[in-house]
């Protein structure tokens, strides 16, 4: 399997372990204030990796030249983490599943002055036909329900956190060097959210209140930590650093489709024929922009 394959496939498991972290967002939203969760879940996901790093001496000696770029890249995942959890508090998760599909577009504008990128006018052209596509999913097809949408407070947080987002894919390419280890990178990234975090709740004086997330609870905070902090860290700086950030955040047309195939696996919702349609517009979009060069 060549790198590049490989890479993509990395990228896809990460779509779907993202996909189920907007929908079980949203049963952790409200419990405790959103810099307190996000700070326990990059505890838990840097506590899990801490092990695999701090037990091999390759992996130790990387930590500290690491440390100042990881800082860097944590910044930006961790405002996105914390603008999602605050802005599911006015807003609904289909509202931001839709302003999320904005993601590629705002990191294509980025890579521009980043990168010295040049995007040429058919690719802004697919980058809105992936955008239609993942709205009649998120919308299934129901015109009066899109033509009903109207930004409120949460929508208007959770466009600053998608810049946040945009920002982080560009920070992972853009400070990743050929010497690096990519474990040590992942966890010093953790490591660097939990300090932000921290930091965060001292000043403005926020309590931890982690004593209100029951089993239940934790059960999908632990997901959110595993499966969908960690694992997705991990494979979302392997893929950046293979295919670039454009290409990485073009998968996130793929978003709504992966939240209703998994809502549909859980028996909980139905593809009807507008969303399957609008499914098959998101994948079109995905693949033209990863063919690009």
């Amino acid at each position: 399997m060549s790198k590049d394959l490989n890479a993509h496939l990395l990228i896809i498991i990460a779509t779907l372990l993202v996909g189920g972290s907007f929908i079980v967002s949203q049963n952790l939203s409200g419990i405790i204030d959103p810099i307190s969760i996000t700070l326990l879940r990059f505890v838990i996901a840097s506590l899990v990796l801490a092990p695999l790093v701090l037990f091999k001496k390759e992996f130790r000696i990387k930590i500290i030249p690491t440390f100042k770029r990881a800082m860097i890249i944590s910044f930006f995942y961790s405002v996105f983490f914390i603008g999602l959890f605050t802005s599911l508090e006015y807003t609904t998760a289909l509202n931001t599943g839709t302003i999320f599909t904005l993601v590629p577009l705002l990191t294509a504008f980025l890579s521009i002055i980043v990168f010295k990128q040049k995007i040429p006018f058919k690719q802004y052209l697919v980058y809105f036909i992936g955008i239609l596509g993942t709205c009649i999913v998120v919308f299934k097809g129901n015109l009066e329900l899109f033509l009903s949408l109207s930004l409120n407070k949460g929508d208007i947080l959770f466009l600053f956190s998608i810049s946040s987002m945009a920002l982080y894919s560009i920070c992972a390419k853009y400070f990743y060097k050929k010497d690096d280890k990519l474990i040590v990178l992942v966890f010093m990234t953790l490591v660097g959210g939990c300090i932000w975090m921290f930091l965060a709740l001292v000043f403005l004086n926020i309590p931890l209140q982690w004593e209100k997330i029951d089993s239940k609870q934790f059960l999908y905070l632990g997901y959110l930590s595993i499966a969908a902090t960690l694992i997705t860290s991990y494979l979302y700086q392997k893929g950046t650093v293979i295919l670039g950030p454009k290409k990485v955040m073009a998968y996130t047309y793929l978003n709504p489709a992966s939240i209703a195939l998994l809502l549909v696996l859980f028996g909980s919702s139905i593809i009807n024929l507008w969303m399957s349609l609008g499914i098959l517009i998101s994948s079109f979009s995905t693949l033209i922009l990863l063919k690009g060069k």
